[in-house]
């Protein structure tokens, strides 16, 4: 399978190591199993296990924890980009760049110690709970709420749209527990399986990214002890803030890699499919969009791979990384909904590699926050 159509200089020979090990191990582990994954709404517990083995989990849990404690964001961008080019079906970047990065940075030795080896190994999966049926990129409108019962958190409220929801073993919940006080009044509490009053709901029915369990999770007077609390009490909001931008930066990177496999796939057929008797792709009209379609990928591996570095080297602002993840969501799209005109009526047949891309691809633009969002985020920094 071919990389991006542009040189890239970020990378070393070390992540070039990773990633032959991360693509053979999506092409073994994952890519047979897709068909039965999105029959059944999820990858199952025994896949995880596999990647820990592969040392694809936790690459920046420190070592005393069990990991490697690798500081170095490329490397999950290598992973996130041979999952999404491989259609692997298999999402490692909800443990590796989002769930692992809240206990590394806010939990403590005890927190570290419970549940960062296991997240290593793939025993132990975590989940993030953020979005509420009346709240979504507007994290102001969460109406979860938990009030202080001497050393505990007693829980109220739901969440819905919850990836890896389903499997998870804990999740890490926002909730009010200062009704008056704002952005202020946000604590994260970590809910672990088993515990009262914590129940799913029905697994989500989605359009796309079948094989990504997505689920509703309630809370009725869950009792979560303080030592569950993650990090300090009313600065939830600042610690999503913190996180949020290196979670978007995943879905970018996914989702250029995703737009690249699909222009890749329709050169290909654009030489072999013919009409008139000659290749479709030999038409100018068709040639001129594949142009376009090139050049607006490389344009954008270019400016990606620049947010990359500047990922690694910790200098990425909140705003620049929102602004990387409407750009690339929305090129995305267009690349991708552009590829399969081209497939002509077999891009809206299933069994057509394209017609997945495209399925997958429409969410993009809205988890993480949509795009309306993300121009709001970047409209602020220029200070209007």
């Amino acid at each position: 399978m071919k990389g991006p159509i542009v040189r890239r200089a970020i990378f070393d020979s070390e992540h070039e190591q990773l990633r032959e090990v991360a693509r053979d191990f999506f092409e073994k582990y994952a890519v047979p199993n897709r068909d039965e994954w999105e029959q059944r709404g999820d990858v199952g517990r025994e896949v995880w296990r596999q990647a820990g083995t592969h040392g694809l989990l936790g690459l920046e849990v420190p070592e005393q924890y069990g990991g490697p404690g690798v500081k170095d964001y490329r490397f999950s961008a290598v992973i996130t980009e041979e999952s999404a080019r491989s259609r692997s079906g298999l999402s490692l970047g909800l443990q590796n760049d989002i769930v692992a990065p809240y206990l590394i940075s806010l939990g403590t030795d005890e927190q570290k110690q419970r549940w960062l080896p296991g997240m290593v190994t793939g025993e132990l999966l975590g989940a993030i709970a953020m979005s509420e049926p009346g709240a979504g990129s507007d994290l102001a409108g969460i109406r979860t709420s938990a009030q202080r019962d001497g050393d505990d958190w007693i829980l109220n409220g739901s969440k819905t749209f919850i990836s890896g929801g389903i499997l998870a073993d804990f999740v890490i919940v926002v909730a009010r527990t200062d009704p008056g006080a704002g952005h202020r009044g946000f604590t994260l509490l970590v809910v672990e399986n088993g515990m009262p009053g914590f129940e799913r709901g029905k697994k989500l029915d989605k359009i796309g990214c079948r094989t990504s369990d997505t689920a509703e999770l309630f809370f009725s007077n869950v009792r979560v002890p303080d030592r569950n609390r993650l990090g300090e009490e009313g600065r939830g909001f600042y610690a999503l803030m913190h996180n949020l931008p290196q979670e978007r930066m995943g879905i970018a990177v996914g989702g250029l890699a995703s737009a690249e496999r699909a222009f890749e796939i329709t050169i290909a057929y654009a030489k072999d499919r013919t009409a008139f008797g000659q290749p479709i792709g030999s038409f100018q009209a068709n040639r001129f969009a594949l142009a376009e379609m090139h050049t607006k990928l490389q344009v954008a591996r270019s400016y990606l791979d620049q947010c990359i570095a500047s990922v690694a080297a910790g200098e990425l602002s909140a705003e620049d990384a929102a602004g990387a993840k409407w750009w690339i969501t929305e090129l995305q799209w267009e690349i991708t909904d552009r590829c399969m005109q081209l497939f002509g009526g077999y891009g809206y047949i299933n069994e057509y590699e394209i017609a997945a891309i495209w399925r997958d691809a429409r969410v993009q633009r809205l988890y993480g926050g949509t795009t309306e969002i993300m121009k709001d985020l970047v409209g602020r920094k220029l200070g209007l």
